[in-house]
């Protein structure tokens, strides 16, 4: 299967038909679509149960942001934001984070600008695909069957939102249980916020209180697991790859998982909120010291287990309860953002199914699975290319993805076509600087920095096994 087409797109009657049909015009689907119109003349068919293209950032929270920096999200072809430097906040110092506002409209922008005037892309809103090509309207139920010869699940990650997801525990009557979306807008004043979940939105959620002059105390953070989180500024453009040289360096030296823990944290390169409790979670959320720093002042910290049940004045957890005021307002932040999902093949037959090559950078690998769409590679090798990262979840996922990051750069370098693509990849965040060291221009030799990695992966290999 090659991207090359040139196959008319079709948007009339009642067999519309394109090249691609992209399924899901989330941010994956986006950054796939964009690399496909770019490089290649193949037709598009973007097919969205949506009114508009973003995915779940239509749903977010008001005050939410990227929690890396905007130069590395978005579609391959057109910046997000101007690389500015955040003077306040959270972020101050470090680059620009979008909201989750600037990224709807980005998109927007993105389709209206770039892509459908191309004339090679359509786009069906409010459009419900049935299977198989199958499509209907949401809007008047109007049914229609799809030709492509190449289909694109661009949903198979199925990202969610705590404003679409019901909360996965019983909530009783009288109990005042919203998303994190109805903190931006209140309608009473409560005396007590209870923040349900311990990931990136929960952090979210107690920030935005934080800075909106909630006292500390009147929050209460359900925290079933703590977390290992990336420290932001070890993540900005032109470092990154500096900061992860200290990460290497420290997991070869280490002797245990405990150890290279320790040695990892004391680089400034992973943080979490306690630091006398070992975390079991990393979902490699991203945030400032300063952040840290802040939710830290939250000292009731509930590590009784999940949620699983409500009350008025009460929480019930899986391993015990805790009373609350009864006019508490119950955050939740519980929806799994990032399921982890059993591995697919990303190229099968005529089918792509798009899921993170780069453990934890959707939309860079978005970007490269559609250029290895567009290479005139057998099968085999395109998906040997595209090695599926499962997002992780446990805190020993976080060697496993180190690993795969530095497995997967050395393995793409070997490839020259795809060398010279990733060094030109404005969202990957490795690929300039890999080869800046590759080429010998890097803070350390390139021998010395590939014996360090070496060492790292044979710990990271060891430690997996265990």
């Amino acid at each position: 299967m090659s991207a090359k087409g040139g196959g008319a797109l079709n948007l009339e009657g009642d067999a519309p038909s394109a090249d691609f049909l992209i399924v899901g015009a989330g941010a994956m689907g986006m950054a796939f679509a964009d690399v496909i119109v770019k490089e290649t003349d193949a037709s598009v068919l973007l097919v969205e149960r949506q009114d508009r293209p973003g995915g779940h950032w239509n749903h977010a929270y008001p005050f939410v942001r990227l929690h890396q920096p905007s130069t590395f999200y978005g579609v391959n072809s057109r910046d997000l934001g101007s690389g500015r430097v955040d003077q306040v906040g959270g972020n101050a110092g470090m680059r620009e984070l979008a909201s989750g506002a600037e990224v709807c409209d980005y998109f927007e922008s993105v389709l209206r600008h770039d892509l459908l005037p191309t004339g090679r892309v359509g786009f069906l809103g409010q459009t419900e695909h049935m299977g198989g090509g199958r499509l209907r309207s949401r809007v008047t139920g109007r049914e229609r069957q799809a030709t492509a010869r190449v289909m694109v699940d661009a949903t198979y990650m199925k990202v969610k939102v705590p404003a679409t997801e019901p909360p996965a525990f019983e909530v009783a009557d009288g109990v005042d249980c919203r998303p994190p979306n109805a903190l931006a807008d209140l309608d009473r004043a409560p005396s007590t916020f209870v923040i349900v979940g311990a990931g990136k939105t929960a952090y979210d959620a107690i920030y935005h209180l934080l800075d909106r002059d909630v006292d500390p105390d009147a929050i209460i953070w359900i925290a079933p697991r703590d977390s290992w989180v990336f420290n932001r500024a070890r993540f900005q453009p032109g470092d990154v790859l500096t900061g992860f040289l200290p990460q290497m360096a420290a997991i070869a030296e280490s002797t245990s998982p405990e150890d290279a823990f320790a040695r990892v944290e004391a680089t400034g390169s992973l943080m979490r909120v306690d630091p006398n409790v070992t975390p079991q979670m990393f979902r490699c959320a991203t945030v400032s010291e300063r952040e840290i720093e802040a939710i830290r002042r939250v000292k009731n910290v509930v590590r009784l287990g999940r949620v699983t049940r409500l009350e008025p004045g009460r929480i019930e957890l899986d391993q015990g309860s805790v009373d609350v005021p009864e006019d508490t307002l119950f955050v939740n932040c519980t929806a799994d953002g990032l399921e982890r999902l059993p591995p697919r093949p990303i190229f099968e037959g005529d089918q792509i199914t798009l899921q993170a090559i780069r453990g934890c950078q959707q939309v860079f690998s978005a970007a490269l699975i559609a250029h290895v769409a567009g290479l005139d590679r057998p099968e085999a090798e395109k998906n040997a290319i595209c090695h599926v990262d499962p997002h992780p979840d446990s805190a020993m996922d976080y060697f496993t993805l180190v690993g795969s990051w530095l497995g997967g750069e050395m393995r793409w370098a070997q490839d020259a076509e795809l060398f010279q693509w990733l060094t030109q990849c404005r969202l990957s965040a490795f690929s300039h600087e890999f080869a800046e060291l590759m080429l010998g221009r890097g803070a350390v030799p390139p021998e010395q920095a590939g014996a360090i990695a070496q060492a790292a992966l044979e710990k990271i290999q060891a430690y997996a096994a265990r």
